[in-house]
C-alpha cells in the first residue's frame, strides 16, 4: 500500500514539475506580449497626435482656401463691372488705371502667393496622406500579425488546458484505480496470509508424516530387504520396467508405418532395376536386330538378380514389426531382429556396388554412340554422377542402421549416449537420399525428352523411357516419405531410448534384455493366473436409493411379516365361516326335503276333487321343469327388487316358479352375497394394511427428519457463530481500511488543491489571453 501512494505521489509530483514549467513558459510569453502591446499602444496614440494636427492643418488650409476662392469670385466681379465703366470713361479713367493697376498688380502677387502656398499645402497633405495610409498598412499588419499570434497563443493555452484537463482525469482515474487496486491488494494480502499459515501447517504436518514414514520405511528396509538389486547396474538391468502400453502401441504403430514406406520403396527399386534391364537390351543396341556388348550382356545379367537382393529388405522389416508386440520392451537393445535387417541392407549395398561401375561404363558406351549429342552427353555424365552419389547415400545409411544394431548384439559397440547423434544422421542420410533421388528423377526425365527427338527413337525406347521415370518418380516419394516421417518421429525415437529399469543407465547386454523379457513374461502369467473375476456388487448410489426404499416403503421385513400373519387369521376365519355356512345349507337341505315329503303327503290324503289340483300341480312342476330345462338355452328376463340383505332377482308373476325353483334362487343370492360382502371386507383389510405400513413409514421419515433438523439446528449454531466471527472480523478490517483511507482522502484533497491552484493559474492565464487578443482585435 505504501508503495502504491509513493507511486501516485510521485506521479503526482512529476505532474506537478511540468505544470509548473509550462507556467513559467506561458507567463513569460504572456508578460512580452503585454510589453509588445505596451509600445503598440504608444506608438499607435504618437500616430494618432500627429494625425489629428495634419487634419487641423487640412482644416485650416481648406477653410483659407475656400475665403481665397471667395475672394477671387468677388475681385473677377468686381473687374468685370469696372471693365464696361472703363470703356466709357477712357478719358477719365486714365488716371484710375494706373491704380487699378497697381491694385491689380498687388492682387496677382497676392493670388500668386496664395497659390503657391496652397500648392504647397497639397503637396504636404499627400505627403502626409501617403505617410498615414502607409504608417495605417503597416500597423494594420502588424495588427494581423499580433492577432494571429495571439489566437497561436490562445490555441496554445486551449491545447494546454485540455491537456491538463486530461492529465487531471487521468490523475483522478489512476487514484480510483489504485484505491481499487489497494482494496484488492489489501484482500489478496489477507488471503495469502490466510493461505501461508494453512501452508505451514500443512508443510509441518507433511514433515511429521514423511519422516515418520522414512523411518518406518528404513526400519522396514533394514529388517526385510536382504540386499538392493537397484544399486548394481547389473542386478537392475535384470528388473522389469514398468508396463507402458501406450509406448508399445505407438512403437508398433510407427513400425507400421515404416514397413509401409520401405513396401513402396523396394517396390519402386525393384521397378527401377527391371526397367533398366529392359532399356540395356534395346538401347543403344536392340537384341533382338543386334548383339549387344558384353559389357551390357554383364550388366543386364547383374540386374537380373535385383529380386534376390531387394527382397529382403521388405522380409526384414516385416521381422523387425512382428517382433514389436504390446507384450515386450522396445528398446534398442531388446530389437533383436534390427541386426537382420542391417544384414540385408549390407546385402543390397553390395550389390550396388557390384552394378556401379558397369552402370558407369554403360552410360559411356552410350555417350560414344554416333546419334549421341552435347545434351544428351551432358545429361548422361551428370546421371553418372547421381549413381555414384546413390550408392554412396546408401552406404551411409548402412553404417548407422548397422550402429543402431549393434547394442541389440554387442553392448560395447555402441554407447548410450550416442544413440541420439546417431538417430540424427540417420535423419540426415534419408534426406540427403530423397535430394539425390529428385536429382536423378530432373536429370533422367530431361534425358528423356533428348532421347524423344532422336530420330531412331523407337516406341518400345520411349515406354521404356517412360516407365522407368515413374519408378524414379516413385522413389523419390518414397524417400522423401520416410524422410520426413523419420523427422517427424526423431525425437520420439531419442526420448523413448530412457524407456527401461528404473534408476539405471539401461540394459547392460543383450543377454539381460532377453532374461529381463523372460521374467516379464513370467510375471505377466503369475499376475493371470491370481487374477479371479470379481462378483458383481450393487452400485453404491443404488444400494442407497434401496436403502431409503427399504427404510420408507411397505415392502419392509416387519410389515410384510405382519400383512402375512393378518392375511392367515383372515384366511382361517374365512375357513371357519365357510364350514358354517356349509352346514347351515345342509340343514337348510334336509329341512327342504322334509317340507316336500310332507307337502307330497298331504296331496295324496286329499279328496278325489282335489285330484285335479294335484294333477294341475303337477302340469305346474312339469312346466317348471321344462322351464328349468328350457333355461338352460333361453333364460327369462328376470325381475330384480332391492331389499335391505341386497338385491333379489326373481322372475315376472306371469311364471310362477316352484318351491324348488324359489329355494334355489334364494340360495343363489344369499351366496353371492355372501362372496360381495366377503370381498368387500377383503378390500377393507388390506387398505387398512396399507394405511398402517404408510403410517409406520411416515413415522419413520418423520424420526429420520427430527434427526435432520437437529443435525440442522447445529450446523446452523455453528454458521451463526462463524458468521459473529465474520462480522468481528469485517468490523476490524473495516476500521483499518477507513483510517487507511483517511489517510487517502487527505492525500486526495492535497492533490485537489494543487489542481484547483493550478486550475486558476490557467483561468488566469486564459483571461490575460482574452484580453490580449480583444485588444488586439479592437487595435
Amino acid at each position: 500500500m505504501s508503495e502504491i501512494l509513493a507511486s501516485a505521489s510521485g506521479a503526482g509530483r512529476e505532474g506537478q514539475g511540468k505544470l509548473r514549467a509550462q507556467n513559467q513558459v506561458l507567463k513569460k510569453g504572456v508578460v512580452d506580449e503585454q510589453a509588445n502591446s505596451a509600445a503598440l499602444k504608444e506608438q499607435l496614440k504618437m500616430k494618432d497626435q500627429s494625425l489629428r494636427k495634419l487634419q487641423q492643418e487640412m482644416d485650416s488650409l481648406t477653410f483659407r482656401n475656400l475665403q481665397l476662392a471667395k475672394r477671387v469670385e468677388l475681385l473677377q466681379d468686381e473687374l468685370a463691372l469696372s471693365e464696361p465703366r472703363g470703356k466709357k470713361n477712357k478719358k477719365s479713367g486714365e488716371s484710375s488705371s494706373q491704380l487699378s493697376q497697381e491694385q491689380k498688380s498687388v492682387f496677382d502677387e497676392d493670388l500668386q502667393k496664395k497659390i503657391e502656398e496652397n500648392e504647397r499645402l497639397h503637396i504636404q497633405f499627400f505627403e502626409a496622406d501617403e505617410q498615414h495610409k502607409h504608417v495605417e498598412a503597416e500597423l494594420r499588419s502588424r495588427l494581423s500579425t499580433l492577432e494571429m499570434e495571439a489566437a497561436q497563443h490562445q490555441a496554445v493555452v486551449d491545447g494546454l488546458t485540455r491537456k491538463y484537463m486530461e492529465t487531471i482525469e487521468k490523475l483522478q482515474n489512476d487514484k480510483a484505480k489504485l484505491e481499487v487496486k489497494s482494496q484488492t491488494l489489501e484482500k489478496e494480502a489477507k488471503e495469502c496470509r490466510l493461505r501461508t499459515e494453512e501452508c505451514q501447517l500443512q508443510l509441518k504436518n507433511l514433515h511429521e508424516d514423511l519422516s515418520s514414514r522414512l523411518e518406518e520405511s528404513l526400519s522396514i528396509i533394514s529388517e526385510k530387504v536382504p540386499f538392493n538389486d537397484t544399486k548394481y547396474s547389473q542386478y537392475n538391468a535384470l528388473n522389469v520396467p514398468v508396463h507402458n502400453r501406450r509406448h508399445q502401441l505407438k512403437m508398433r504403430d510407427i513400425a507400421g508405418q515404416a514397413l509401409a514406406f520401405v513396401q513402396d520403396l523396394v517396390k519402386a527399386l525393384l521397378n527401377f532395376h527391371t526397367y533398366t534391364e529392359q532399356r540395356i537390351q534395346i538401347f543403344p543396341i536392340d537384341s533382338a536386330i543386334d548383339t549387344i556388348s558384353p559389357l551390357n550382356q554383364k550388366f543386364s545379367q547383374y540386374l537380373h538378380e535385383n529380386a534376390s537382393y531387394v527382397r529382403p529388405l521388405e522380409e526384414g522389416m516385416l521381422h523387425l514389426f512382428e517382433s514389436i508386440t504390446e507384450d515386450t520392451v522396445t528398446v534398442l537393445e531388446t530389437t533383436v531382429k534390427l541386426k537382420t535387417f542391417s544384414e540385408h541392407l549390407t546385402s543390397y549395398i553390395c550389390f550396388l556396388r557390384k552394378i556401379l561401375p558397369y552402370q558407369l561404363k554403360s552410360l559411356e558406351e552410350e555417350c560414344e554412340a554416333s546419334l549421341c549429342t552435347s545434351a544428351l552427353r551432358a545429361r548422361n555424365l551428370e546421371l553418372s554422377q547421381d549413381m555414384k552419389k546413390m550408392t554412396a547415400v546408401f552406404e551411409k545409411l548402412q553404417t548407422y542402421i548397422a550402429l543402431l544394431a549393434l547394442p541389440s548384439t554387442e553392448p560395447d559397440g555402441l554407447l548410450r549416449t550416442n544413440y541420439s547423434c546417431v538417430l540424427t544422421n540417420v535423419g540426415a542420410a534419408l534426406h540427403g537420399f530423397h535430394d539425390v533421388m529428385k536429382d536423378i528423377s530432373k536429370h533422367y526425365s530431361q534425358k528423356a525428352t533428348i532421347e524423344l527427338e532422336l530420330p531412331t527413337t523407337t516406341q518400345k525406347l520411349i515406354t521404356t523411357n517412360d516407365c522407368i521415370l515413374s519408378s524414379v518418380v516413385a522413389l523419390t516419394n518414397g524417400a522423401g516419405k520416410i524422410a520426413s516421417f523419420f523427422s517427424n518421429n526423431v525425437d520420439y525415437f531419442i526420448a523413448s531410448l530412457s524407456y527401461g529399469p528404473k534408476t539405471g543407465s539401461g540394459f547392460i547386454s543383450p543377454l539381460s534384455a532377453e532374461c529381463m523379457l523372460q521374467y516379464k513374461k513370467k510375471a505377466a502369467a503369475y499376475m493371470k493366473a491370481l487374477r479371479k473375476p470379481l462378483l458383481e456388487s450393487v452400485p453404491y448410489e443404488e444400494a442407497l436409493a434401496n436403502r431409503r426404499v427399504l427404510l420408507s416403503s411397505t415392502e419392509s421385513r416387519e410389515g410384510l411379516a405382519q400383512q402375512v400373519q393378518q392375511s392367515l387369521e383372515k384366511i382361517s376365519k374365512l375357513e371357519q365361516e365357510k364350514e358354517h355356512w356349509m352346514l347351515e345349507a345342509q340343514l337348510a337341505k334336509i329341512k327342504l326335503e322334509k317340507e316336500n315329503q310332507r307337502i307330497a303327503d298331504k296331496l295324496k290324503s286329499t279328496s278325489s276333487g282335489q285330484v285335479v289340483g294335484v294333477a294341475q300341480e303337477k302340469a305346474a312342476v312339469a312346466t317348471a321343469t321344462g322351464q328349468e330345462e328350457a333355461s338352460t338355452k333361453a333364460v327369462p328376463e328376470p325381475v330384480h327388487s332391492a331389499s335391505e340383505i341386497g338385491i333379489l332377482t326373481r322372475t315376472s308373476d306371469s311364471e310362477a316358479p316352484d318351491v324348488e325353483s324359489r329355494e334355489d334362487l334364494i340360495r343363489n343370492h344369499y351366496m353371492t352375497r355372501i362372496v360381495e360382502l366377503t370381498s368387500q371386507l377383503q378390500l377393507a383389510d388390506s387398505k387398512s394394511v396399507h394405511f398402517y405400513a404408510e403410517c409406520r413409514a411416515l413415522s419413520k421419515r418423520l424420526a429420520l427428519a427430527e434427526k435432520s433438523k437437529e443435525a440442522l439446528t447445529e450446523e446452523m449454531k455453528v454458521a451463526s457463530q462463524s458468521i459473529s466471527r465474520l462480522q468481528d472480523e469485517l468490523t476490524t478490517t473495516k476500521r483499518s481500511y477507513e483510517d487507511q483511507l483517511s489517510m487517502m482522502s487527505d492525500h486526495l484533497c492535497s492533490m485537489n488543491e494543487t489542481l484547483s491552484k493550478q486550475r486558476e493559474e490557467i483561468d488566469t492565464l486564459k483571461m490575460s489571453s482574452k484580453g490580449n487578443s480583444k485588444k488586439n482585435k479592437s487595435r
